[in-house]
């Protein structure tokens, strides 16, 4: 059984995160969300809440499992078995980064392979900074996030 870690501050998690949670359960037998402390990105929601909104809309997926992490994401993935770093590309501006990442991780743990999905079409342009950017300025967001996250931004902004 091969594990996928993916990882992420998740702050909120959206619709393009779930697709790719969702698309990667059919490719690995366990996934783990990897939810990033992070504190240096000022996130708008708490750690716990991030890890509670990431369980409720991903309870469905059986194979899917919701945990939190402050150290260094290989040895995250290497404490808890995984086998796959799991990657989001939306566009090429996300490339470069992300290859600059794959290649520190694979220096620190030759055994620990990194893998992209790009989303679904419907799901390439959001990102969840445009999503909080959009809640504090009091536009809808519902087409971009799960019902219930929709209502955590409303809580938090307004």
């Amino acid at each position: 059984m091969i594990t996928a870690v993916y990882p992420g501050t998740f702050d909120p998690i959206t619709n393009g995160h779930i697709d790719l949670v969702r698309r990667a359960s059919k490719l690995f037998g366990r996934i783990i969300v990897a939810i990033a402390k992070n504190p240096g990105k000022n996130p708008a929601f708490e750690l716990d809440q991030r890890l509670a909104l990431a369980e409720t809309v991903l309870a469905d997926i059986g194979n899917v499992e919701i945990c939190s992490f402050d150290n260094l994401l290989v040895e995250f993935v290497q404490q808890n078995r995984g086998d796959v770093i799991l990657r989001g590309l939306r566009a090429v501006s996300d490339f470069e980064y992300e290859f600059q990442l794959a290649g520190m991780n694979r220096r620190l743990a030759p055994d620990v392979e990194t893998m992209f999905l790009t989303p679904a079409e419907q799901f390439a342009y959001i990102s969840s900074g445009l999503v909080r950017e959009i809640a504090a300025l009091k536009g809808n967001v519902s087409e971009f996030v799960h019902p219930v996250v929709q209502a955590a931004l409303n809580e938090r902004y307004n």
